[in-house]
């Protein structure tokens, strides 16, 4: 699997504080944007994502190229709905060599993955004699396994990754996509370090779990206490 940062919005830190900025001012966003200094861009993005005025967060957009990921990870990827996507065409695109994603549960040797890459190993010679029989990539296509590899690439603005970051990099996500959205929040970091500064799980973003479990091992190594290392459950009220 592979997250490359096709491209962003220019400056997109500056983008989204000149429209917070003119949100409270009567001069026009193009003086903000080019007056303000780096200082007070950052306070003021800072206090914008405190208070949760997180709609000018919705001006700074970013492309990733998503490649090597299963059907499997891709389905659970497009049900972010506040975002754009393109992704490759098992109709349109004929796969001679197909490198089937497999979970790390099942590549560790052993039945299971014997059992595994027996079922792939069919899944592919049934649809390459499919294909040799004159049958078209769009109907032979259907004996292709989740297992099977796409490539996407993917639009979001900075309010929905953050929102996506507190849902896929949780470790109750799916390995797969949490790996995915690991790599996308390591990206745009580099891009846009305020905005994403406290991105993360919801125990990172909000310091709370929504799924109330606190012996997660992300909960204890954040909140352990000073005192016999216990977790806190409830660090927000410190």
């Amino acid at each position: 699997m592979k997250v490359t940062l096709l491209t962003h919005t220019p400056d997109p830190e500056r983008v989204a504080a000149a429209a917070a900025r003119q949100c409270y001012s009567k001069f026009s966003a193009t003086k903000a944007y080019s007056d303000l200094s780096s200082e007070d861009m950052k306070r003021l993005l800072r206090k914008i994502i405190s208070s949760g005025h997180l709609s000018v967060l919705e001006h700074a957009s970013f492309t990733f190229v998503v490649d090597g990921i299963s059907r499997a990870c891709s389905h659970q990827l497009v049900r972010h709905r506040i975002a754009s996507y393109s992704q490759q065409s098992q109709r349109y695109v004929k796969f001679d060599e197909i490198d089937f994603v497999v979970p790390e549960s099942v590549s560790k040797g052993g039945e299971a993955e014997k059992v595994f890459l027996e079922g792939l190993e069919g899944c592919r010679r049934a649809y390459r004699a499919l294909l040799e029989m004159g049958i078209p990539a769009e109907d032979a296509r259907y004996v292709l396994p989740q297992a099977s590899p796409t490539k996407i690439v993917v639009t979001m603005n900075a309010r929905e990754l953050l929102n996506f970051f507190e849902l896929r990099c949780c470790l109750s996500a799916q390995w797969e996509i949490r790996e995915v959205a690991d790599e996308m929040l390591s990206l745009v970091k580099a891009v846009a370090p305020t905005v994403f500064e406290a991105a993360g799980p919801f125990c990172v973003s909000r310091r709370v779990c929504p799924e109330k479990k606190y012996d997660c091992p992300k909960w204890v190594e954040l909140y352990k206490s000073k005192k016999g290392g216990a977790a806190h459950a409830h660090p927000e009220a410190e």
